[in-house]
């Protein structure tokens, strides 16, 4: 072999490894895949679904979290950020006194022949202080009627929340931008 071709042939190679590497390092720390176990994030999410983990970027109320608590990973919305006041009433999300639409659930409600997606409960009931402490969200399923979540687990520290999931990619019916 040439040396022409040893050059060509070496820098083949530090491209394959370097791209590699690349491929694993996003694959395992920045974008991780993760599969929804159980229904707790019906209509949004399905068991089985698979969806990507986003580690950057801030945690903004409404956004779909991972997060891991007791050795388990639970995928939730979060409705609260530290120093909100949370109730809900007849079916109505009220955030620091004020009515909230969750676009998420509007389908789900529909199918409910009017009874209730979420039970009445408030903050002021549950926490010391009546709001959401900082360091810490409060979480629900969109599936309000089988999720454990804040209101069971109260509110979930922010040290615990692996990141966002932005993205659900399998099942192919499935796969969009989570909302």
């Amino acid at each position: 072999m040439n040396e022409k071709n040893l050059k060509l042939l070496w820098s083949w190679t530090w491209a394959i490894v370097l791209g590699l590497l690349l491929t694993v390092l996003i694959r395992f720390y920045f974008f991780v895949p993760v599969m929804v176990d159980g229904s707790s994030m019906m209509p949004t999410l399905h068991d089985g679904d698979r969806v990507i983990i986003n580690r950057f970027g801030n945690v903004d109320r409404f956004d779909v979290i991972i997060f891991k608590d007791e050795g388990r990973e639970y995928v939730k919305r979060v409705i609260g950020v530290p120093g909100d006041k949370i109730a809900y009433k007849n079916d109505v999300l009220y955030i620091n006194g004020k009515k909230q639409a969750e676009p998420y659930l509007d389908e789900y409600k529909k199918q409910l022949d009017n009874s209730l997606l979420t039970d009445d409960f408030s903050t002021e009931d549950m926490i010391p202080g009546g709001v959401v402490p900082k360091g810490t969200v409060f979480v629900l399923g969109d599936n309000r009627r089988a999720s454990k979540d804040s209101r069971i687990m109260g509110p979930i520290p922010e040290s615990k929340i692996l990141g966002t999931t932005p993205i659900c990619y399998w099942p192919l019916e499935h796969a969009k931008f989570i909302q």
